[in-house]
Parts: C-alpha cells; structure tokens; sequence
C-alpha cells in the first residue's frame, strides 16, 4: 500500500493510499478525525460514490470536521481506480469485498457507510453481508428496486425511469466505442452541452456550479457504468432483510431515479430503517443540499 500527501489545497487534510484489491488497485483518501485515539475516531465514516461520479461528489459534506476518521474511496472503475480495474470480473459482491479490502487495509473493524446512487445500493448489501461490522448506513438516493428492474427490462420501464433508461442506453453505446467513448464524454464534457445534459439530476440546475457539471462530465465512465447496470439487474434484495443496523434513506423530491415507490419497498424490506424525502433536491443532495445532509448523517451517529 502506497500514501502520499494531499496536495496543499481544500484537500490538504487528506491522505492519498493505493490499496490493491481483487478488482484492481484502489485510490482511497482519509481524513484523521478529531477525535483521535477515542472510540469514535475507530469507527470511520466511510464515503462510497455513484455510478457517474468520483470521491469529490461528497466534497460538500467535508465543510465541518467529524470526530471519526472519513474514508473517501474512488470505487474500482472510477475516478483514479481505473488504472488495472477488472470490469469483467464487477459485480456487487465483487465491489463489497474490494471495499473490505480497503477497509480491512488500513484496520477498521467496523464502519459506518454512507453511499449515493450505486454507492448507497453497495453500502445496503455490506451491511446486510458484514452485519456485524457495519454500525450504520445512509443510503442517499440509493439506486435500488426501479433502476434494478428497467436495467433488466429497459423498454417496460421507460416510462417510470426514463432518465436511467436514457442514460443506461447512451452509456452502453459509447461503450462498445471503446477509449473513442470515453474520449467523446470527455470532450463534451469540457463544454456547455453538460449543463442541459446533467440538468434532469438537479431540482435547481441554474444553481449548480460549472465545477460540478464539469467534474461528472470527467468522472464519466461508459463501461463502468455499463458494468454497474448488468451487475444489480438480478440482485436478490430478500438479503436486505438480515440488515441489523440503523438505516437512513433519502431521496430528493425531484430524484429522477429514486422514487417514493423504492423508500416505501425499503421501509418494508429493512427492519431498522428511517426514509426522508429532500424538499427541493434532485439526486445528489450531498451538492444541493449537503446541510440537509450533514444534520440527517448527525442524527442516525447519534443513535
């Protein structure tokens, strides 16, 4: 396992680790909690992403300093874990265990998951197959029973989920383009077409900095994402029932791929489960509303 240092930026505190797994190297950062050599600082808070973003899309839940570690892990695939990734071996459990890996790295015993998107479906299958070491999940804007049912029947599932339907079918065309693809993303990425295209994810998009559109246009990845969509077409969410610990799901009520319909399947799967829908919020209220956020986060620690 390598570290390095941060650069000295908005970032400074974090510490930079590689950390091989059995999907590919894995780049994690973590931040040294306040609360050094107490309980809490052992139980990290641990920052899982979607499938079109990176460990910077949870940036704007950093503003305060915590009393436990945070782990920001840029997940196999993604963002600087691309490198020597093994997408044909990808699959929920397969990214479970390269998080563990992670986690068992740098000597966490236990942890408290926070995830969105993707991130907040693969946080809900650890805790249901690591019980006994996951003390809590916040799922925000998991993407759980709509998106896993129009990934295994797109066309019956367009007029619930189009945006996904949309997205699923753009990102398995560049796809099959190969380094063309990710190329194209990469160009449009860098220009003003990413607005309107990244505007169905926000409540407010006029509101949403070029920074951010910018940063999903470059942590775009066709074949993972790809890979993502296949890997929870099939998952078997009965497992979710054996989940022990405290749950937090959130959606935004304007979440083009979170609906009412998967917190209420959520409530009645999970036994342990708080559902909280975001006033005026897309799918990423760690950036439009991360003090919404951060309050919701305090509450289920306080537990």
């Amino acid at each position: 396992m390598s570290v390095r240092q941060e650069p000295a930026t908005r970032d400074a505190t974090l510490r930079r680790h590689v950390v091989p797994t059995g999907l590919g190297p894995c780049t994690v950062r973590v931040q040294q909690g306040r609360g050094v050599g107490s309980p809490a600082s052992g139980t990290p808070e641990v920052y899982l992403h979607g499938a079109a973003g990176s460990w910077t899309t949870f940036r704007p839940l950093l503003s305060e300093a915590s009393p436990h570690d945070r782990v920001l892990i840029d997940l196999p695939g993604w963002g600087e874990s691309t490198k020597g990734a093994r997408l044909e071996h990808f699959g929920i459990e397969a990214m479970a265990r390269a998080v563990t890996e992670v986690l068992n790295s740098l000597s966490y015993p236990r942890w408290n998951l926070v995830g969105h998107s993707m991130g907040g479906f693969l946080a809900l299958h650890i805790a249901a197959a690591w019980p006994e070491r996951t003390a809590s999940v916040a799922a925000i804007s998991p993407t759980t029973f709509g998106v896993s049912e129009a990934a295994r029947e797109p066309l019956r599932s367009l007029s619930r989920l189009p945006a996904f339907v949309g997205m699923r079918l753009l990102m398995r065309s560049l796809a099959s383009l190969g380094p063309a693809g990710l190329a194209l993303v990469r160009a449009v990425g860098a220009t003003p077409v990413m607005g309107p295209l990244t505007s169905p994810l926000f409540a407010d998009p006029a509101g949403i900095s070029a920074g951010v559109i910018g940063g999903l246009g470059h942590d775009a990845r066709p074949a993972s994402f790809s890979a993502a969509a296949r890997a929870v077409a099939h998952y078997d969410f009965d497992q979710w029932r054996g989940i022990r610990c405290p749950v937090l799901a959130t959606r935004g009520d304007t979440d083009v791929f979170t609906s009412p319909s998967d917190l209420d399947r959520l409530a009645a799967t999970i036994p342990n489960v708080r559902t909280v829908t975001i006033p005026r919020c897309g799918h990423f209220a760690n950036v439009e509303q991360p003090e919404h956020v951060q309050q919701l986060l305090k509450d289920l620690w306080s537990v």
